[in-house]
């Protein structure tokens, strides 16, 4: 802020906007986010304008919120992925994938699926193809499953109620009220399961990596095929699945992690 005038310098004006739309961690309009910045009302709806029409943000489907838009996704995955933090969350990732002997992911959640950002392998021969890069759907995924629970329950139906829940698997939940009374248990036990609802065979299991608000920024997970796991055995590394997971925020959360 400019001691002298009070205001905030007009080249620190768009940066504040994006700021305060990453603190909300939901919709805003343009009227929230300048409760906090007061600036002039021409000059905050311009500056939204501005961002909207060169992909930072985008508007919600009800005509008045803003969320973050693909270029400001693909700066944050950019910054998740700097080599300082990527040598320390390999480093995370891989010792996890060791210990439980399967293939660990790092997922992020995108307009309308989750990308896997960072991935360790299973040494096993036999293992399930999904590189990084691979978008996957919310409904039938633990990944996707662990960010819905992140959501207010009005946002939930909004997606629900929005989504072709096509069959994927022999398991797939297929019903708004399925996926609901399945996303309540997930918010109430911490953890996500995905019980052949993505692809036959396999299962996996997903946990919340957060930021320094708490707040889900992406998701850890693994998977493995159903002939060497079983769902139960795989919920008995959630143990493990947190830990990592802790270090993982820590990374995000503290600059000297």
């Amino acid at each position: 802020m400019d001691d002298q005038t009070g205001q905030i310098p007009t080249n620190l004006r768009l940066l504040m906007v994006l700021e305060a739309l990453a603190q909300a961690g939901s919709p805003v309009t343009p009227t929230e986010v300048n409760q906090t910045l007061g600036l002039p009302k021409p000059t905050i709806h311009r500056l939204f304008a501005t961002l909207e029409a060169e992909g930072f943000i985008q508007r919600e489907i009800d005509g008045r919120g803003y969320s973050p838009g693909s270029r400001l996704r693909v700066m944050s995955a950019g910054i998740m992925s700097s080599l300082r933090i990527r040598t320390a969350r390999q480093a995370i990732l891989t010792a996890l994938a060791e210990e439980i002997n399967e293939t660990c992911n790092i997922s992020i959640p995108d307009r309308d699926a989750m990308i896997y950002l960072e991935r360790v392998e299973t040494k096993w021969p036999l293992r399930i193809q999904l590189p990084v890069g691979s978008r996957v759907p919310f409904y039938c995924t633990s990944a996707g499953k662990m960010y819905l629970s992140s959501l207010d329950r009005k946002h939930v139906i909004g997606y629900l109620n929005a989504t072709e829940l096509t069959a994927r698997a022999a398991n797939t939940m297929t019903t708004p009220e399925a996926l609901l009374e399945e996303i309540d248990r997930i918010r109430e036990r911490g953890y996500s399961t995905d019980n052949e609802e993505f692809m036959d065979g396999m299962i996996a299991v997903a946990v919340p990596i957060r930021d320094s608000y708490g707040r889900l920024v992406s998701s850890l997970s693994f998977h493995a095929p159903l002939q060497r796991l079983t769902l139960e055995e795989a919920v008995g590394h959630v143990g493990l699945l947190n830990g990592a997971s802790g270090k993982l925020s820590a990374l995000i959360s503290d600059p000297e992690a």
